[in-house]
Protein backbone atom coordinates (compact mmCIF):
# COMPACT_ATOMS: atom_id res chain seq x y z
CA UNK A 1 0.00 0.00 0.00
CA UNK A 2 1.50 3.43 -1.19
CA UNK A 3 1.79 5.84 1.90
CA UNK A 4 2.04 9.51 2.46
CA UNK A 5 5.51 10.15 3.75
CA UNK A 6 8.76 11.91 3.02
CA UNK A 7 10.61 8.82 3.48
CA UNK A 8 8.60 5.98 3.08
CA UNK A 9 7.09 4.88 -0.38
CA UNK A 10 5.16 1.70 0.52
CA UNK A 11 4.00 -0.65 3.42
CA UNK A 12 3.25 -4.30 2.85
CA UNK A 13 2.22 -7.01 5.84
CA UNK A 14 2.03 -10.61 5.54
CA UNK A 15 -0.12 -11.51 8.66
CA UNK A 16 0.12 -15.21 8.58
CA UNK A 17 4.37 -14.86 8.69
CA UNK A 18 4.10 -11.39 10.91
CA UNK A 19 6.71 -10.12 7.61
CA UNK A 20 6.41 -6.20 7.12
CA UNK A 21 7.83 -5.01 4.08
CA UNK A 22 8.79 -0.98 4.21
CA UNK A 23 9.67 0.50 0.72
CA UNK A 24 11.93 3.96 1.16
CA UNK A 25 11.64 6.40 -1.19
CA UNK A 26 14.58 6.00 -2.56
CA UNK A 27 14.08 2.74 -3.28
CA UNK A 28 15.13 0.49 -1.20
CA UNK A 29 12.94 -2.25 0.54
CA UNK A 30 13.51 -4.61 3.50
CA UNK A 31 11.45 -7.06 5.01
CA UNK A 32 10.99 -7.02 9.03
CA UNK A 33 10.47 -10.31 10.65
CA UNK A 34 7.87 -10.80 13.72
CA UNK A 35 6.00 -8.05 13.96
CA UNK A 36 3.03 -8.50 15.58
CA UNK A 37 -0.05 -6.88 13.54
CA UNK A 38 -1.09 -4.45 15.70
CA UNK A 39 2.36 -2.78 15.49
CA UNK A 40 1.84 -3.09 11.34
CA UNK A 41 -1.88 -1.16 11.96
CA UNK A 42 -0.46 1.56 13.99
CA UNK A 43 2.12 2.38 11.28
CA UNK A 44 -0.34 2.90 8.72
CA UNK A 45 -2.03 5.11 10.96
CA UNK A 46 0.81 7.41 12.07
CA UNK A 47 0.84 10.79 11.05
CA UNK A 48 4.37 10.18 10.62
CA UNK A 49 6.05 7.32 9.32
CA UNK A 50 9.28 8.07 9.35
CA UNK A 51 9.12 9.18 12.80
CA UNK A 52 7.15 5.83 13.98
CA UNK A 53 9.11 3.78 12.09
CA UNK A 54 12.64 4.96 13.59
CA UNK A 55 10.95 4.68 17.04
CA UNK A 56 8.63 1.54 16.66
CA UNK A 57 10.19 -0.79 14.33
CA UNK A 58 14.02 0.15 13.39
CA UNK A 59 16.58 -2.36 15.19
CA UNK A 60 13.71 -3.59 17.32
CA UNK A 61 12.99 -7.06 14.66
CA UNK A 62 15.11 -8.53 12.47
CA UNK A 63 15.26 -7.90 8.70
CA UNK A 64 17.06 -8.48 5.46
CA UNK A 65 17.02 -6.08 2.53
CA UNK A 66 15.29 -7.23 -0.24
Amino acid sequence: MLVDSTAIQAIDYEREHGKLFVRFIDGDEYVYVGVPERVTAAFTRARSKGRFFQRMIRDRYPYNRI
